[in-house]
């Protein structure tokens, strides 16, 4: 029944951070140390002030940086720049993986929060550097974040992508409301909970994807 609710899916989308890569590895909690140090620098607070304003903005912009643009004029790229300078060795190749993205019909793409850059290297060290015809990043939506409509919007018209025929991937419930209500297929990777907005649900990416092909 599962396979039968993506017979029709020819664009695959797939988020980055803990779903293309195990949360194991913790590769982004170097990033939100990295955030939590320039929260904290930049706006000359102490470590606990940078770390809970930090978790508000992520809360209520979609991202620390949105957050940092809006309320503070941050320039995005220096930010970016800085607290996506992390160690990529953490992740693995993973073949298994790698074999079930390839084997899906039609387009696949990641769709990250983060820069380009970062979604670049991260699959790159995944062994997934060859699995997506396109990588976009926060700059390709105008710096506006998942889960805000005018980032899927943005995106989608880019990628020239038809959401009837398309699945997105995530990690974060909130993230897939908008892709539910533009019509695409939901699966949720990871353990979270998810409202009615959420079509399908794995721990277990690779299984997933193997099950469809």
């Amino acid at each position: 029944m599962v396979k039968s609710a993506f017979a029709h899916v020819d664009h695959w989308v797939f988020d980055l951070d803990n779903t293309l890569y195990p949360r194991g590895s913790h590769l982004f909690r170097q990033i939100e140390n990295k955030m939590n140090d320039f929260v904290e620098r930049e706006l000359q607070l102490p470590r606990q002030e940078a770390v809970a304003l930090r978790n508000t903005y992520w809360r209520t912009h979609g991202t620390t940086l949105a957050g940092l643009m809006q309320e503070h004029g941050i320039e995005p790229e220096p930010y970016l720049v800085e607290v996506h300078d992390i160690d990529y060795s953490v992740l693995a190749p993973d073949p298994q993986l790698q074999a079930a993205i390839d084997n899906l019909p039609g387009r696949k793409i990641i769709f990250t929060n983060g820069p380009r850059l970062h979604g670049e290297k991260a699959s790159a060290a995944c062994g997934l550097g060859n699995c997506f015809d396109c990588i976009y990043g926060i700059e390709d939506a105008a710096y506006v974040p998942k889960p805000r409509a005018p980032a899927f919007e943005k995106v989608f018209a880019i990628e020239g992508l038809k959401p009837r025929n398309s699945a997105m991937f995530e990690d974060d419930p909130i993230n897939l409301l908008v892709p539910f209500q533009l019509g695409l297929q939901t699966v949720l990777v990871g353990p979270e909970q998810g409202g009615d907005h959420i079509l399908h649900r794995t721990l277990d990416l690779t299984d997933f994807l193997t099950q469809l092909v």
